[in-house]
């Protein structure tokens, strides 16, 4: 038995030896192979991005590390960086990019590459390369000899590398948590845009002599992928952050989503004019569920023209408030000069910085409100339009697009303060110098007191009863104001004037005014009882500056009043009454007077004569 465990011993001593000896061997082996591998690698790399590239782009690192049995390569401190003089060759050439790109990162990964396979066939073949926190400067010059080019290079690859490689491919590309940063070279002055923490994954790189053609490629490529978690952008007049939420977008479908993008104002809504200096507009916008599709990657990569097929934005809202009260008067340089500026809809859309087209737009279920704080009443008025829906038609700022067709159209459904039912119609000309656009619509059955929200406060009007049965407009309006018509039916309406009593803090009623004004010129029913319709013309001019929101309500309260008889001629001759009225008092206050006088005067001479 001793001898039996003595053999046994021995042979557990040799098969660990063994063992040993077999790892140190392919550990030696192993290191020989990155020591010699490595100088291979590296030249390869160098020389394939440059070749690849058009001598455009050369590579720099540190050091390469490497390990042949994992397959791994890691490439410390990186750097790509294209050569100026080489671009500007390219441009005589008429090879150039639209972009430029400078790269660069701490480190980057090589995963399951196959040495092996490159010695023999001639293959570099990379499972997976790894950007960690690169920082991506992109720099975008638009040269005509690239309008309508293919996305694919302007010179082969394959051609570049033939010499050397059969083949080279790479089945995924990552970018981690970039730091991106955009330049636009095409216009003087413009500001860098900048997003950090975006993930860009390129799937199936592949430089084969069959490739460049490939219709189902572009740029050699078979999918982009695009992830945003969260995005914060601070506008440059401090005014506002931008935010979006999770943005997700892949190339190969054309569908991005985005969970949500809010505009957010820095202040409160009297506290928002007080630091513009003047009556400025407060938006606050959120959109949820904002879906494209039919996006054109390869134009925006070459051209940074945005085009997609359809929007649809799922719920959202649009706030709106003016403070009235601060007036017009502005005390900066900046805020004149954004005074002179179109604000319109279609107008923010053609002085957009970037080129855009989307052929329709979807809306559905989002709240558009509209508030002001008015001076004279010290109250706010409010009108909303509620769950609304519609589609927008040829959204774009693009000379090609417009040539073919100028106006963008927008068909909405809404509800008038949650009640009433609104059916609206914008033809926008996007051509136009002073912002021509027409709308109509018609408004459906609804109680008219719920007017009172806006009335009220804005138009010192209030309804005291009356039914709709429908409001029809048709308007024609541009920078200057609107021209058009208001057909208002209604049964059964009354209404008081009021205004601002400094001693009380609400509004109160003008008494005699109102009861003379629905006495002598409200019409309390249109069509009155002998069947006679009145209809209003609307010439309204346009306080300058003030909004698209408020251009539109303006317009549609002053063909309402004027339905309703409240015309400033009605209201003059109110104001005659009244002030005739008064006269009477007067004359009937001094003629009582002088009566109460003689009176006195009579009883003053009969107490002298008892006297006597």
């Amino acid at each position: 038995m001793p001898e039996t465990k003595r053999h046994r011993y021995k042979l557990l001593k040799w098969i660990v030896a063994t063992i040993l000896i077999v790892f140190a061997l392919l550990a030696g082996l192993a290191w020989f192979l990155n020591l010699k591998s490595q100088p291979m690698l590296t030249d390869r790399i160098k020389t394939l991005l440059y070749k690849s590239t058009d001598s455009l782009y050369t590579i720099s690192f540190s050091k390469i590390s490497t390990n042949i049995l994992t397959g791994s390569a890691t490439l410390h401190n990186v750097k790509i960086i294209p050569d100026t003089n080489r671009f500007n060759e390219l441009i005589v050439l008429k090879r150039a990019p639209n972009n430029l790109y400078h790269v660069s990162l701490k480190k980057l990964q090589v995963k399951n590459f196959h040495p092996f396979t490159l010695y023999k066939d001639q293959k570099l073949q990379l499972g997976e390369v790894v950007f960690d926190n690169p920082e991506v400067l992109m720099m975008n010059r638009q040269f005509e000899f690239n309008d309508n080019r293919p996305p694919r290079p302007v010179k082969s690859p394959y051609a570049i590398i033939s010499k050397n490689l059969k083949e080279f491919s790479i089945r995924k590309i990552l970018f981690r948590d970039v730091s991106f940063k955009y330049i636009n070279k095409n216009e003087p002055h413009s500001k860098p845009f900048a997003v950090d923490d975006l993930n860009i994954t390129l799937t199936d790189l592949l430089v084969d002599s069959t490739s460049a053609d490939d219709p189902t490629r572009f740029y050699l490529l078979k999918d982009v992928i695009i992830n945003l978690k969260n995005y914060n952008y601070p506008t440059p007049d401090q005014m506002y952050n931008i935010k979006l939420s999770q943005l997700d977008f892949r190339a190969s479908t054309g569908k991005l989503r985005v969970n949500k993008f809010i505009v957010e104002p820095l202040y409160d809504e009297m506290k928002f004019g007080q630091v513009a200096g003047y009556s400025k507009d407060r938006f606050h916008i959120q959109m949820n569920d904002i879906l494209m599709n039919g996006i054109d990657l390869p134009l925006y990569i070459s051209k940074q023209e945005f085009r997609a097929k359809e929007m649809a934005i799922a719920n959202g809202f649009i706030s709106v408030f003016n403070d009235n009260s601060l007036g017009r008067t502005y005390k900066s340089t900046d805020a004149l000069n954004e005074s002179r500026i179109d604000r319109f809809p279609h107008q923010l859309l053609q002085n957009m910085g970037a080129p855009v087209l989307i052929e329709k737009i979807q809306l559905k279920d989002v709240d558009v409100s509209y508030a002001a704080y008015n001076g004279e009443s010290e109250q706010r008025g409010r009108i909303s339009f509620e769950h609304t829906s519609g589609i927008f038609k040829n959204v774009t700022n693009l000379p090609k697009i417009k040539a073919i067709n100028p106006f963008m159209e927008v068909n909405l459904n809404t509800y008038l303060l949650g009640q009433g039912k609104l059916d609206v119609n914008f033809k926008f000309d996007l051509t136009s110098k002073n912002g021509d656009f027409i709308y109509n619509g018609q408004l459906h059955s609804f109680n008219a007191r719920v007017l009172n929200q806006i009335t009220k406060p804005l138009g010192l009007v209030r309804i005291n009863r009356g039914i709709v049965d429908k409001l029809k407009f048709s308007f024609k309006a541009n920078n200057d104001g609107a021209n058009g018509k208001v057909d208002f039916y209604y049964y059964d309406l009354s209404v008081a004037l009021m205004r601002n009593d400094p001693s009380k803090d609400h509004l109160v009623t003008r008494g005699l005014m109102s009861i003379l004004a629905n006495a002598l010129i409200i019409n309390s029913e249109n069509p009155n009882r002998d069947g006679k319709f009145t209809s209003a013309t609307v010439n309204y001019s346009r306080i300058k500056n003030t909004s698209f929101f408020n251009l539109i309500w303006r317009s549609l309260f002053i063909g309402i009043k004027n339905s309703i008889g409240i015309t400033e001629e009605k209201q003059k001759e109110i104001r005659q009454h009244i002030e005739n009225f008064k006269e009477m008092q007067e004359n009937h206050r001094i003629r009582k007077q002088k009566r109460l006088e003689r009176r006195q005067q009579r009883e003053q001479e009969r107490e002298k004569n008892e006297k006597r």
